[in-house]
């Protein structure tokens, strides 16, 4: 099988890390609520970041002789509201990583419909950090502010490739470049500790 890449470009916004003083831009009841934070949790720091989600085009497990896109996974630079690196976002499994080496990985509770082409919103439970910094403490991220990322609605195919040889042509798909989605991250109030 002689399989060619197949490669696209397009814009997305990825994730990023901002500590923030007060709680306020993204109020919980202007989301989906399966997406809400629980009460006792508040905002520590917002990101928004430039990078890239990469897709792959494979034959479906299920139905031979069938395309579909299948998520390999995000590689994106955090920035601060100034555009300055304070760290990154990879996987898989989903990592938030700060300059200062801390991270988090967590697990995904729900995702809410964004519109046409666009990531889903996301809760994520975050696991306990790695490192000591500006992740610890961390309780949920939310992936908010949605702006593409989600893989081509278009039909993909078989093609023949050589003499009287036939194979899918596996490819990926990168969105890259300015910023799509936000994401939010929380911590535990005082008062409640969890």
């Amino acid at each position: 099988m002689n399989a060619k890449p197949l490669i696209s470009h397009a814009s997305l916004t990825l994730a990023a890390m901002l500590l923030v003083a007060a709680q306020g831009a993204w109020a919980q009841s202007n989301l989906p609520e399966n997406i809400r934070v629980p009460d006792g949790h508040k905002m520590a720091m917002t990101t928004v970041g430039v990078g890239e989600i990469t897709y792959e085009c494979k034959e479906k497990a299920s139905t031979p002789g069938e395309m579909e896109w299948f998520f390999v996974g995000p590689k994106a630079q955090l920035n601060d509201t100034t555009g300055k690196q304070v760290g990154s976002y990879f996987g898989p499994p989903a990592t938030w990583q700060a300059l200062d080496g801390s991270k988090v990985t967590g697990t995904q509770l729900a995702v809410a419909p964004a519109g046409a082409g666009n990531l889903p919103y996301q809760l994520v439970k975050a696991n306990p950090a790695e490192g000591k910094g500006a992740m610890n403490g961390v309780s949920y991220i939310q992936r908010v502010a949605l702006k593409g990322g989600a893989a081509p609605a278009s039909a993909l195919h078989s093609r023949q490739q050589g003499p009287a040889t036939s194979s899918a042509i596996p490819g990926r798909l990168h969105f890259l470049g300015q910023p799509l989605m936000r994401y939010i991250v929380y911590a535990a109030s005082m008062e409640t500790g969890q």
